[in-house]
Protein backbone atom coordinates (compact mmCIF):
# COMPACT_ATOMS: atom_id res chain seq x y z
CA UNK A 1 0.00 0.00 0.00
CA UNK A 2 1.21 3.39 -0.76
CA UNK A 3 1.11 6.72 0.99
CA UNK A 4 -1.47 8.92 0.18
CA UNK A 5 0.45 12.03 0.72
CA UNK A 6 2.87 10.73 -1.39
CA UNK A 7 0.72 10.97 -4.68
CA UNK A 8 -0.15 13.96 -6.43
CA UNK A 9 -3.26 12.58 -7.85
CA UNK A 10 -5.05 14.73 -10.60
CA UNK A 11 -8.59 13.44 -11.84
CA UNK A 12 -10.57 14.47 -14.96
CA UNK A 13 -13.33 16.37 -13.83
CA UNK A 14 -16.08 17.20 -16.63
CA UNK A 15 -17.95 19.87 -14.41
CA UNK A 16 -15.06 21.80 -15.01
CA UNK A 17 -13.66 20.37 -18.21
CA UNK A 18 -10.04 19.95 -17.03
CA UNK A 19 -7.86 18.09 -14.96
CA UNK A 20 -7.90 18.64 -10.93
CA UNK A 21 -6.21 17.61 -7.90
CA UNK A 22 -7.78 15.03 -6.30
CA UNK A 23 -9.10 16.55 -2.89
CA UNK A 24 -11.13 14.08 -1.08
CA UNK A 25 -14.56 15.85 0.97
CA UNK A 26 -13.24 13.64 4.16
CA UNK A 27 -9.86 12.71 5.20
CA UNK A 28 -8.67 9.51 3.47
CA UNK A 29 -12.16 8.45 2.86
CA UNK A 30 -13.61 8.35 -0.69
CA UNK A 31 -17.20 8.17 -1.66
CA UNK A 32 -17.93 6.71 -5.29
CA UNK A 33 -21.35 6.38 -6.75
CA UNK A 34 -21.32 4.91 -10.87
CA UNK A 35 -24.27 4.32 -12.73
CA UNK A 36 -25.08 0.33 -12.78
CA UNK A 37 -26.99 -1.41 -15.01
CA UNK A 38 -31.01 -1.18 -15.95
CA UNK A 39 -31.30 -5.13 -16.36
CA UNK A 40 -33.45 -5.85 -18.56
CA UNK A 41 -31.32 -7.08 -21.29
CA UNK A 42 -27.54 -9.17 -21.26
CA UNK A 43 -24.68 -6.79 -19.98
CA UNK A 44 -23.01 -6.14 -23.57
CA UNK A 45 -18.77 -4.85 -23.75
CA UNK A 46 -19.84 -1.02 -24.16
CA UNK A 47 -20.97 -1.56 -20.64
CA UNK A 48 -17.92 -3.57 -19.67
CA UNK A 49 -15.85 -1.05 -20.38
CA UNK A 50 -17.56 1.76 -18.13
CA UNK A 51 -17.70 -1.12 -15.35
CA UNK A 52 -13.78 -1.82 -16.09
CA UNK A 53 -12.69 1.94 -16.30
CA UNK A 54 -14.15 2.42 -12.45
CA UNK A 55 -13.26 -0.98 -11.16
CA UNK A 56 -9.35 0.52 -11.93
CA UNK A 57 -10.13 3.77 -9.94
CA UNK A 58 -11.72 2.42 -7.43
CA UNK A 59 -8.57 -0.01 -7.13
CA UNK A 60 -6.01 2.32 -7.29
CA UNK A 61 -7.99 4.47 -5.23
CA UNK A 62 -8.11 2.00 -2.50
CA UNK A 63 -4.23 1.29 -3.61
CA UNK A 64 -3.25 4.39 -2.30
CA UNK A 65 -4.40 3.68 1.03
CA UNK A 66 -7.79 5.37 0.44
CA UNK A 67 -11.27 4.20 2.74
CA UNK A 68 -13.49 3.81 -0.34
CA UNK A 69 -17.46 3.41 -0.09
CA UNK A 70 -17.84 2.78 -3.93
CA UNK A 71 -21.68 2.45 -4.48
CA UNK A 72 -23.20 1.06 -7.89
CA UNK A 73 -27.13 0.57 -8.49
CA UNK A 74 -29.01 -2.07 -9.57
CA UNK A 75 -32.22 -0.10 -12.01
CA UNK A 76 -34.72 -2.66 -11.74
CA UNK A 77 -37.33 -0.07 -12.60
CA UNK A 78 -37.07 0.15 -16.22
CA UNK A 79 -36.98 4.22 -17.13
CA UNK A 80 -38.67 4.92 -20.19
CA UNK A 81 -37.74 3.65 -23.86
CA UNK A 82 -36.51 7.05 -25.57
CA UNK A 83 -35.78 8.73 -22.09
CA UNK A 84 -38.51 11.57 -23.03
CA UNK A 85 -40.86 10.64 -20.43
CA UNK A 86 -42.73 8.72 -23.06
CA UNK A 87 -42.66 4.84 -24.90
CA UNK A 88 -42.95 2.12 -22.86
CA UNK A 89 -40.94 0.93 -19.36
CA UNK A 90 -38.26 -1.20 -20.56
CA UNK A 91 -38.40 -3.62 -17.87
CA UNK A 92 -42.18 -4.26 -19.00
CA UNK A 93 -41.62 -4.55 -22.39
CA UNK A 94 -39.15 -7.20 -21.80
CA UNK A 95 -41.48 -8.95 -19.37
CA UNK A 96 -44.46 -9.18 -21.91
CA UNK A 97 -41.88 -10.19 -25.40
CA UNK A 98 -40.42 -12.65 -23.03
CA UNK A 99 -44.12 -13.91 -20.96
CA UNK A 100 -42.35 -13.16 -17.63
CA UNK A 101 -43.21 -10.81 -14.30
CA UNK A 102 -41.31 -7.74 -14.51
CA UNK A 103 -39.16 -9.30 -11.23
CA UNK A 104 -37.83 -12.17 -12.92
CA UNK A 105 -36.81 -10.11 -16.13
CA UNK A 106 -34.78 -8.22 -13.23
CA UNK A 107 -33.64 -11.27 -11.55
CA UNK A 108 -32.76 -13.00 -14.44
CA UNK A 109 -30.51 -10.41 -15.68
CA UNK A 110 -29.00 -9.33 -12.64
CA UNK A 111 -27.61 -12.52 -11.99
CA UNK A 112 -26.20 -12.51 -15.68
CA UNK A 113 -24.53 -9.13 -15.21
CA UNK A 114 -23.28 -10.33 -11.92
CA UNK A 115 -21.54 -13.29 -13.05
CA UNK A 116 -20.10 -11.39 -15.92
CA UNK A 117 -18.66 -9.20 -14.01
CA UNK A 118 -17.15 -12.00 -11.91
CA UNK A 119 -15.35 -13.64 -15.45
CA UNK A 120 -14.15 -10.21 -16.30
CA UNK A 121 -13.08 -10.04 -12.09
CA UNK A 122 -14.56 -6.70 -11.41
CA UNK A 123 -14.44 -5.98 -7.65
CA UNK A 124 -18.07 -5.85 -6.47
CA UNK A 125 -19.34 -2.43 -5.22
CA UNK A 126 -19.13 -1.80 -1.22
CA UNK A 127 -22.94 -0.94 -1.68
CA UNK A 128 -25.54 -2.31 -4.48
CA UNK A 129 -29.00 -0.48 -3.98
CA UNK A 130 -31.89 -1.18 -6.10
CA UNK A 131 -34.17 1.59 -7.51
CA UNK A 132 -37.48 -0.03 -5.98
CA UNK A 133 -35.44 -0.87 -2.62
CA UNK A 134 -36.16 3.39 -2.50
CA UNK A 135 -39.07 4.18 -4.06
CA UNK A 136 -40.01 6.08 -0.46
CA UNK A 137 -36.58 7.83 -0.57
CA UNK A 138 -37.47 9.04 -3.91
CA UNK A 139 -41.10 9.61 -3.15
CA UNK A 140 -39.25 12.32 -0.45
CA UNK A 141 -37.42 13.94 -2.70
CA UNK A 142 -40.25 15.05 -5.45
CA UNK A 143 -42.20 16.25 -2.10
CA UNK A 144 -38.73 18.16 -0.93
CA UNK A 145 -38.60 19.92 -5.16
CA UNK A 146 -42.26 20.30 -5.42
CA UNK A 147 -41.75 22.10 -1.72
CA UNK A 148 -39.45 24.34 -3.10
CA UNK A 149 -41.46 25.24 -6.25
CA UNK A 150 -39.35 23.89 -8.88
CA UNK A 151 -41.81 20.73 -9.26
CA UNK A 152 -45.28 20.59 -10.54
CA UNK A 153 -48.18 17.68 -10.76
CA UNK A 154 -50.42 17.74 -13.87
CA UNK A 155 -52.65 14.36 -13.87
CA UNK A 156 -51.07 12.24 -11.45
CA UNK A 157 -47.78 13.03 -12.97
CA UNK A 158 -44.89 14.91 -11.41
CA UNK A 159 -42.24 16.81 -13.72
CA UNK A 160 -39.27 18.98 -12.70
CA UNK A 161 -39.43 22.56 -14.15
CA UNK A 162 -36.39 23.28 -15.58
CA UNK A 163 -37.03 26.97 -16.40
CA UNK A 164 -37.69 27.58 -13.28
CA UNK A 165 -34.40 26.03 -11.55
CA UNK A 166 -32.78 27.97 -14.62
CA UNK A 167 -34.09 31.08 -12.85
CA UNK A 168 -31.16 30.43 -9.75
CA UNK A 169 -29.30 27.86 -10.81
CA UNK A 170 -27.26 26.87 -14.24
CA UNK A 171 -29.13 23.99 -16.31
CA UNK A 172 -26.11 22.50 -18.76
CA UNK A 173 -23.77 22.91 -16.14
CA UNK A 174 -22.27 19.54 -16.99
CA UNK A 175 -22.84 19.15 -20.37
CA UNK A 176 -22.13 22.78 -21.52
CA UNK A 177 -25.96 23.28 -23.02
CA UNK A 178 -27.49 26.31 -22.92
CA UNK A 179 -31.01 25.90 -22.10
CA UNK A 180 -32.27 28.84 -25.03
CA UNK A 181 -30.42 26.42 -27.19
CA UNK A 182 -32.33 23.36 -26.11
CA UNK A 183 -35.55 25.10 -26.33
CA UNK A 184 -34.89 26.39 -29.94
CA UNK A 185 -33.97 22.77 -31.09
CA UNK A 186 -36.57 20.94 -29.02
CA UNK A 187 -39.20 19.20 -31.13
CA UNK A 188 -42.89 19.19 -30.27
CA UNK A 189 -43.86 15.62 -29.20
CA UNK A 190 -47.25 13.85 -28.85
CA UNK A 191 -48.14 12.89 -25.67
CA UNK A 192 -46.08 15.67 -23.63
CA UNK A 193 -48.96 18.13 -23.21
CA UNK A 194 -48.97 17.76 -19.59
CA UNK A 195 -45.57 19.17 -19.51
CA UNK A 196 -45.30 23.10 -19.07
CA UNK A 197 -42.30 22.88 -21.22
CA UNK A 198 -40.52 19.75 -23.60
CA UNK A 199 -37.51 20.41 -21.41
CA UNK A 200 -39.18 19.19 -18.19
CA UNK A 201 -38.61 15.90 -17.23
CA UNK A 202 -40.38 13.28 -15.34
CA UNK A 203 -40.32 13.07 -11.42
CA UNK A 204 -42.90 10.52 -11.44
CA UNK A 205 -44.94 9.06 -13.80
CA UNK A 206 -48.68 8.24 -13.54
CA UNK A 207 -49.01 4.43 -14.59
CA UNK A 208 -51.94 2.88 -16.74
CA UNK A 209 -53.97 0.20 -15.90
CA UNK A 210 -51.65 -2.23 -17.73
CA UNK A 211 -48.40 -1.03 -16.41
CA UNK A 212 -47.36 -3.64 -13.80
CA UNK A 213 -44.69 -1.77 -12.31
CA UNK A 214 -46.43 0.34 -10.26
CA UNK A 215 -46.57 2.05 -6.46
CA UNK A 216 -49.05 4.62 -4.57
CA UNK A 217 -47.53 7.91 -4.14
CA UNK A 218 -49.12 11.43 -2.57
CA UNK A 219 -50.12 12.39 -6.62
CA UNK A 220 -50.85 8.72 -8.30
CA UNK A 221 -50.08 4.79 -8.34
CA UNK A 222 -46.99 5.01 -10.36
CA UNK A 223 -43.56 4.48 -10.76
CA UNK A 224 -40.66 7.10 -10.58
CA UNK A 225 -38.88 8.96 -13.09
CA UNK A 226 -35.11 7.65 -14.42
CA UNK A 227 -32.78 10.46 -12.84
CA UNK A 228 -34.62 10.47 -9.78
CA UNK A 229 -33.61 7.20 -8.23
CA UNK A 230 -29.85 7.83 -8.52
CA UNK A 231 -30.17 10.93 -6.46
CA UNK A 232 -32.16 9.43 -3.83
CA UNK A 233 -29.63 6.55 -3.35
CA UNK A 234 -26.17 8.42 -3.94
CA UNK A 235 -27.68 10.68 -0.75
CA UNK A 236 -28.57 8.11 1.39
CA UNK A 237 -24.98 6.11 1.18
CA UNK A 238 -22.83 9.13 0.32
CA UNK A 239 -24.63 12.12 1.80
CA UNK A 240 -25.36 15.70 0.07
CA UNK A 241 -21.71 16.22 -1.27
CA UNK A 242 -19.38 13.33 -1.85
CA UNK A 243 -16.33 12.48 -4.04
CA UNK A 244 -16.67 11.32 -7.29
CA UNK A 245 -19.53 10.29 -9.67
CA UNK A 246 -19.37 8.19 -12.39
CA UNK A 247 -20.76 6.20 -15.48
CA UNK A 248 -20.53 6.18 -19.32
CA UNK A 249 -20.42 9.35 -21.16
CA UNK A 250 -23.89 8.37 -22.83
CA UNK A 251 -25.09 9.27 -19.54
CA UNK A 252 -23.39 12.85 -19.10
CA UNK A 253 -27.13 14.46 -20.49
CA UNK A 254 -29.59 14.54 -19.92
CA UNK A 255 -29.21 11.73 -16.73
CA UNK A 256 -26.09 13.22 -15.05
CA UNK A 257 -27.46 16.85 -16.08
CA UNK A 258 -31.09 16.25 -14.33
CA UNK A 259 -28.95 14.81 -11.08
CA UNK A 260 -27.04 17.87 -10.37
CA UNK A 261 -30.23 19.63 -10.88
CA UNK A 262 -32.05 17.28 -8.15
CA UNK A 263 -29.46 17.94 -5.60
CA UNK A 264 -28.99 21.68 -6.26
CA UNK A 265 -32.80 21.99 -5.42
CA UNK A 266 -32.30 19.36 -2.12
CA UNK A 267 -29.17 19.35 -0.83
CA UNK A 268 -27.57 22.63 -2.57
CA UNK A 269 -24.77 20.55 -4.12
CA UNK A 270 -23.71 19.72 -7.19
CA UNK A 271 -24.08 16.09 -5.77
CA UNK A 272 -20.23 15.19 -6.38
CA UNK A 273 -17.14 17.09 -6.70
CA UNK A 274 -15.63 15.26 -9.67
CA UNK A 275 -17.47 13.92 -12.15
CA UNK A 276 -15.94 11.25 -14.48
CA UNK A 277 -17.33 9.83 -17.33
CA UNK A 278 -15.87 6.53 -19.66
CA UNK A 279 -16.08 7.12 -23.34
CA UNK A 280 -17.79 4.69 -25.60
CA UNK A 281 -16.72 1.31 -26.74
CA UNK A 282 -17.79 1.45 -30.38
CA UNK A 283 -18.42 -1.47 -32.87
CA UNK A 284 -17.86 -0.76 -36.91
CA UNK A 285 -17.80 2.96 -35.96
CA UNK A 286 -21.01 3.43 -33.97
CA UNK A 287 -21.53 2.90 -30.49
CA UNK A 288 -22.75 -0.17 -28.85
CA UNK A 289 -26.14 -0.16 -27.49
CA UNK A 290 -28.51 -2.76 -26.65
CA UNK A 291 -31.49 -0.88 -28.57
CA UNK A 292 -30.20 -1.12 -31.47
CA UNK A 293 -29.00 -4.41 -31.18
CA UNK A 294 -24.70 -2.99 -32.60
CA UNK A 295 -23.08 -4.78 -29.66
CA UNK A 296 -21.46 -8.19 -28.64
CA UNK A 297 -22.11 -10.11 -25.42
CA UNK A 298 -19.01 -10.98 -23.32
CA UNK A 299 -19.87 -14.99 -23.41
CA UNK A 300 -19.62 -14.68 -27.63
CA UNK A 301 -16.11 -13.66 -26.98
CA UNK A 302 -15.19 -15.66 -23.83
CA UNK A 303 -16.53 -18.90 -25.12
CA UNK A 304 -19.19 -19.17 -27.32
CA UNK A 305 -17.93 -17.40 -30.20
CA UNK A 306 -19.20 -14.58 -32.12
CA UNK A 307 -20.31 -14.56 -35.91
CA UNK A 308 -17.82 -11.11 -36.02
CA UNK A 309 -14.73 -12.75 -34.66
CA UNK A 310 -13.05 -16.08 -36.22
CA UNK A 311 -12.05 -16.99 -32.98
CA UNK A 312 -12.48 -16.48 -29.10
CA UNK A 313 -10.61 -14.56 -26.50
CA UNK A 314 -10.05 -14.84 -22.78
CA UNK A 315 -11.25 -12.24 -20.13
CA UNK A 316 -8.11 -11.17 -19.43
CA UNK A 317 -7.13 -10.63 -23.40
CA UNK A 318 -10.09 -8.44 -23.77
CA UNK A 319 -9.72 -6.33 -20.51
CA UNK A 320 -6.46 -5.73 -21.42
CA UNK A 321 -7.61 -4.52 -24.98
CA UNK A 322 -9.67 -2.37 -23.07
CA UNK A 323 -7.07 -0.88 -20.60
CA UNK A 324 -4.90 0.21 -23.73
CA UNK A 325 -6.81 3.22 -24.39
CA UNK A 326 -7.73 5.82 -21.92
CA UNK A 327 -10.94 5.70 -20.09
CA UNK A 328 -11.93 8.71 -21.71
CA UNK A 329 -10.74 7.96 -25.05
CA UNK A 330 -13.20 6.27 -27.67
CA UNK A 331 -12.14 2.57 -28.63
CA UNK A 332 -13.25 0.61 -31.56
CA UNK A 333 -13.46 -2.89 -31.28
CA UNK A 334 -11.88 -5.13 -33.99
CA UNK A 335 -10.60 -8.60 -34.16
CA UNK A 336 -7.28 -7.34 -35.50
CA UNK A 337 -6.96 -5.23 -31.90
CA UNK A 338 -8.09 -7.77 -30.23
CA UNK A 339 -5.36 -10.55 -31.56
CA UNK A 340 -2.73 -7.59 -30.96
CA UNK A 341 -3.34 -7.48 -27.28
CA UNK A 342 -3.98 -10.38 -26.99
CA UNK A 343 -0.18 -11.05 -28.06
CA UNK A 344 0.54 -8.24 -25.93
CA UNK A 345 -1.16 -9.46 -22.85
CA UNK A 346 0.96 -13.13 -23.55
CA UNK A 347 4.35 -11.24 -23.44
CA UNK A 348 3.66 -9.44 -20.45
CA UNK A 349 2.51 -12.90 -19.07
CA UNK A 350 5.50 -14.48 -19.94
CA UNK A 351 7.69 -12.15 -18.59
CA UNK A 352 6.16 -12.50 -15.04
CA UNK A 353 6.64 -16.19 -15.33
CA UNK A 354 10.33 -15.68 -16.08
CA UNK A 355 10.71 -13.32 -13.50
CA UNK A 356 9.20 -15.29 -10.86
CA UNK A 357 11.46 -18.13 -11.32
CA UNK A 358 14.41 -16.22 -11.71
CA UNK A 359 17.51 -17.16 -8.86
CA UNK A 360 20.90 -16.20 -11.33
CA UNK A 361 20.84 -12.40 -9.67
CA UNK A 362 23.61 -9.68 -9.78
CA UNK A 363 25.68 -7.67 -8.14
CA UNK A 364 24.15 -4.58 -9.94
CA UNK A 365 20.96 -3.78 -12.25
CA UNK A 366 20.89 -2.86 -15.41
CA UNK A 367 17.51 -1.16 -14.87
CA UNK A 368 16.64 1.93 -12.96
CA UNK A 369 13.87 -0.14 -11.32
CA UNK A 370 12.68 2.61 -8.37
CA UNK A 371 12.65 5.23 -11.48
CA UNK A 372 10.37 2.81 -13.56
CA UNK A 373 8.68 2.39 -10.39
CA UNK A 374 7.80 6.33 -10.16
CA UNK A 375 7.17 6.27 -13.92
CA UNK A 376 4.50 3.67 -13.48
CA UNK A 377 2.78 5.93 -10.55
CA UNK A 378 3.06 9.10 -12.42
CA UNK A 379 1.07 7.57 -14.74
CA UNK A 380 -1.65 5.93 -12.73
CA UNK A 381 -1.77 9.60 -10.81
CA UNK A 382 -2.21 11.57 -14.27
CA UNK A 383 -5.88 10.36 -14.58
CA UNK A 384 -5.50 6.86 -14.17
CA UNK A 385 -3.63 6.42 -17.82
CA UNK A 386 -3.72 3.29 -17.82
CA UNK A 387 -2.11 3.27 -21.44
CA UNK A 388 0.89 4.75 -20.33
CA UNK A 389 1.21 1.99 -16.97
CA UNK A 390 1.13 -0.30 -19.79
CA UNK A 391 3.76 0.99 -21.84
CA UNK A 392 6.17 1.40 -18.94
CA UNK A 393 4.91 -2.62 -18.14
CA UNK A 394 6.39 -3.64 -21.76
CA UNK A 395 9.70 -1.89 -21.14
CA UNK A 396 10.26 -3.83 -17.85
CA UNK A 397 9.05 -6.99 -19.72
CA UNK A 398 11.32 -5.84 -22.28
CA UNK A 399 14.61 -6.06 -19.72
CA UNK A 400 13.13 -9.28 -18.18
CA UNK A 401 13.73 -10.77 -22.03
CA UNK A 402 17.39 -9.47 -22.03
CA UNK A 403 18.27 -10.74 -17.89
CA UNK A 404 16.74 -14.20 -19.41
CA UNK A 405 18.86 -14.40 -21.90
CA UNK A 406 21.89 -13.63 -20.11
CA UNK A 407 22.05 -9.60 -21.58
CA UNK A 408 21.35 -7.71 -18.65
CA UNK A 409 21.77 -8.47 -14.68
CA UNK A 410 19.53 -7.71 -11.51
CA UNK A 411 20.21 -7.64 -7.83
CA UNK A 412 18.00 -9.62 -5.63
CA UNK A 413 16.66 -6.24 -4.24
CA UNK A 414 15.73 -5.06 -7.43
CA UNK A 415 14.31 -7.87 -8.65
CA UNK A 416 12.30 -8.10 -5.35
CA UNK A 417 11.00 -4.43 -6.13
CA UNK A 418 10.18 -5.32 -9.44
CA UNK A 419 8.17 -8.48 -8.86
CA UNK A 420 6.27 -6.90 -5.88
CA UNK A 421 5.59 -3.55 -8.11
CA UNK A 422 5.05 -5.81 -11.61
CA UNK A 423 2.30 -7.92 -9.32
CA UNK A 424 0.38 -4.67 -8.04
CA UNK A 425 0.16 -2.89 -11.23
CA UNK A 426 -1.13 -5.89 -13.17
CA UNK A 427 -3.20 -7.73 -10.79
CA UNK A 428 -3.76 -5.57 -7.91
CA UNK A 429 -4.52 -2.34 -10.00
CA UNK A 430 -5.42 -3.00 -13.19
CA UNK A 431 -7.63 -6.45 -12.07
CA UNK A 432 -6.22 -8.90 -14.59
CA UNK A 433 -6.73 -12.95 -13.64
CA UNK A 434 -3.34 -14.16 -12.54
CA UNK A 435 -4.99 -17.62 -12.78
CA UNK A 436 -4.85 -17.04 -16.10
CA UNK A 437 -0.84 -16.59 -16.70
CA UNK A 438 0.25 -18.23 -20.06
CA UNK A 439 2.92 -20.32 -21.13
CA UNK A 440 4.79 -20.83 -23.85
CA UNK A 441 2.65 -23.89 -24.45
CA UNK A 442 -0.75 -22.21 -25.14
CA UNK A 443 0.47 -19.69 -27.51
CA UNK A 444 2.83 -22.44 -29.57
CA UNK A 445 -0.65 -24.56 -29.71
CA UNK A 446 -2.03 -21.76 -31.62
CA UNK A 447 0.74 -21.35 -33.92
CA UNK A 448 0.61 -24.96 -34.97
CA UNK A 449 -3.16 -24.34 -35.34
CA UNK A 450 -2.33 -21.02 -37.28
CA UNK A 451 0.14 -23.60 -39.83
CA UNK A 452 -2.59 -26.08 -39.98
CA UNK A 453 -5.40 -24.03 -41.02
CA UNK A 454 -2.64 -22.07 -43.30
CA UNK A 455 -1.93 -25.55 -45.59
CA UNK A 456 -5.29 -26.66 -45.44
CA UNK A 457 -6.64 -23.24 -47.05
CA UNK A 458 -3.96 -23.77 -49.46
CA UNK A 459 -4.76 -27.07 -50.33
CA UNK A 460 -8.39 -26.00 -50.63
CA UNK A 461 -7.40 -23.39 -52.81
CA UNK A 462 -5.64 -25.61 -54.99
CA UNK A 463 -8.69 -27.97 -55.33
CA UNK A 464 -7.32 -30.85 -53.71
CA UNK A 465 -10.27 -31.23 -51.40
CA UNK A 466 -9.26 -34.91 -50.71
CA UNK A 467 -6.46 -33.29 -48.51
CA UNK A 468 -8.43 -30.72 -47.23
CA UNK A 469 -11.11 -32.83 -45.97
CA UNK A 470 -8.31 -34.99 -44.72
CA UNK A 471 -6.84 -32.82 -42.21
CA UNK A 472 -10.68 -31.20 -41.30
CA UNK A 473 -11.50 -35.21 -40.03
CA UNK A 474 -8.18 -35.90 -38.45
CA UNK A 475 -8.60 -32.56 -36.20
CA UNK A 476 -12.23 -33.70 -35.74
CA UNK A 477 -11.68 -36.61 -34.09
CA UNK A 478 -9.23 -35.06 -31.95
CA UNK A 479 -12.18 -33.24 -30.47
CA UNK A 480 -11.29 -29.84 -32.92
CA UNK A 481 -13.45 -28.03 -35.15
CA UNK A 482 -13.33 -25.96 -38.29
CA UNK A 483 -15.23 -23.34 -39.25
CA UNK A 484 -14.75 -22.75 -43.03
CA UNK A 485 -15.30 -19.05 -44.12
CA UNK A 486 -15.18 -17.41 -47.39
CA UNK A 487 -11.49 -15.84 -46.41
CA UNK A 488 -9.92 -17.76 -43.85
CA UNK A 489 -10.55 -20.77 -41.76
CA UNK A 490 -10.38 -20.74 -37.69
CA UNK A 491 -10.55 -23.49 -35.17
CA UNK A 492 -12.60 -24.31 -32.13
CA UNK A 493 -11.46 -26.82 -29.42
CA UNK A 494 -15.15 -28.98 -28.73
Amino acid sequence: MQSIASHNLKIYNSLSGKKEEFKTVANDHVGMYVCGPTVYSYVHLGNLRTFTSFDVIYRYLTHLGFKVRYVRNITDVGHLENDEDMGEDRISKKARIENLEPMEVVQKYTYDFHETIRKFNLLPPSIEPTATGHIIDQIDLIKKIIDKGIAYEVNGSVYFDVHKYNNSYNYGVLSNRNLEDLVHNTRSLDGQDDKKNPQDFALWKKADEKHIMKWDSPWSKGFPGWHIECTAMSNKYLGDLFDIHGGGIDLKFPHHECEIAQSNVCFGTNAAKYWVHANMLTLNGSKMSKSTNNNILPDEIFSSGSSLLSKTFSESSVKFFMLQAHYRSILDLSEEALKASEKGYNKIMDAISILEKFKDFSEDTDFDVIEWRKNCYEAMDDDFNTPILIANIFEAAKFINKINQSKAGISKEDWEVLNNSLNSFIFDIMGLQKQNLLNNENSKIDDVMEVILRLRDEARKNKDYILGDKIRDMLKNKGISINDSDKDSSFIID
